[in-house]
C-alpha cells in the first residue's frame, strides 16, 4: 500500500505546485535540493525555539510541519523527475535491516 499511496499523493502534490504557479518554468535541480534542505533547517529552528505549534497548521508542532514540508518537496521533485522514491525507500528500509549495529563504527 505504501508505494501506490505515495505515488498518488505525490502526483497530487505536484499538481498543487503547478496550480499555485511553482511550475511555470523548470526549476534548477540544485535549487530544488536546497529548498528541501531549507525545510530541514526550519525544523531545526523550530526545535531550537521550543517547538511551538505551527502557525499554519496549529494542531502540529513546527518540527512536524517542517518535516512534512520536506516530504512534500521530495514528492514534488520525484514526480517532476520521474524518480522511484517510494520504491527506493522500501529498498533502503530492507537494506538497513541487514546492516550491523552501528555499522562503520560511527558515533552518530
Amino acid at each position: 500500500m505504501f508505494i501506490p499511496t505515495w505515488n498518488t499523493r505525490a502526483r497530487e502534490v505536484h499538481a498543487t505546485a503547478k496550480e499555485k504557479g511553482w511550475r511555470d518554468h523548470p526549476r534548477n535541480k540544485g535549487e530544488a535540493i536546497a529548498l528541501m534542505h531549507s525545510e530541514l533547517s526550519e525544523a531545526l529552528e523550530a526545535m531550537r525555539n521550543g517547538n511551538p505549534a505551527d502557525s499554519h497548521i496549529p494542531a502540529f508542532t513546527g518540527v512536524e510541519a517542517e518535516l512534512a514540508d520536506v516530504v512534500i518537496r521530495i514528492m514534488d521533485y520525484g514526480v517532476e523527475h520521474d524518480l522511484c522514491i517510494p520504491e527506493a525507500i522500501e529498498a533502503k528500509i530492507e537494506y538497513n535491516r541487514s546492516r550491523p549495529i552501528k555499522h562503520g563504527g560511527k558515533e552518530f
